[in-house]
């Protein structure tokens, strides 16, 4: 693969049968691809456990050879950057996720759902915008193992920068800048090994 090579993928989560907006998205990639000459990638999101249903993976890969969108990487076709389940590619997130707590990019988080619903709630009632309060980002050593200790999973969030600001270019809006404060310390790893969309979709299209 060349670094001009045209590679488009159409990534859909199993939580539902497909409709007229992903047949249009994934329209548009396979017609792009084909055009360019390039490979149109069929990824399945898979990640989220709690709502994945199997009979809308089968929906989705008979609805897409109905529309005649056969895919050149994939479910079933293979490919030299599988596996092409992201429920397959666990480790491959835990490893990535793994190095950035390492590098001091991200840290573990033990706080539980009560835990973030009462921080929510009160920042509510001051007029705050609700977020992490970033309570778990400066844990000691020994805090973190009393934690870890009472068979407390954590979640991985990001550690966003507290100051200055996160600018780039987008092709439609222009030059974007935001201030840093108004971030929020985002899951990349969820408590089950499981990564989030944030997470998983950078490391597979960088990868893919």
């Amino acid at each position: 693969m060349t670094s001009d090579t045209v590679r488009v993928r159409f990534a859909p989560s199993p939580t539902g049968y497909m409709h007229v907006g992903s047949a249009r998205t994934a329209l548009f990639n396979w017609l792009f691809a084909r055009h360019h000459g390039g490979a149109f990638i069929l990824r399945i999101e898979d990640t989220d456990r709690t709502r994945y249903q199997p009979d809308s993976l089968t929906d989705l890969l008979e609805g897409l050879r109905w529309l005649g969108l056969c895919w050149d990487e994939g479910p079933e076709v293979g490919g030299a950057y599988g596996p092409y389940f992201q429920s397959d590619r666990a480790e491959i997130y835990q490893q990535y996720a793994q190095q950035l707590v390492d590098q001091g990019r991200a840290y573990p988080c033990y706080c539980s759902p009560q835990r973030l619903a009462a921080v929510r709630k009160q920042q509510r009632a001051e007029g705050i915008p609700p977020g992490y309060d970033r309570h778990c980002r400066c844990l000691t050593r020994e805090q973190r193992a009393e934690y870890e200790a009472q068979g407390i999973r954590p979640v991985i969030r990001l550690a966003i920068p507290t100051e200055g600001t996160t600018e780039f270019d987008d092709h439609l809006r222009g030059h974007i800048q935001v201030d840093n404060q108004q971030l929020a310390d985002l899951v990349l790893l969820k408590s089950d090994g499981f990564p989030t969309y944030h997470l998983a979709n950078v490391i597979d299209d960088h990868m893919m």
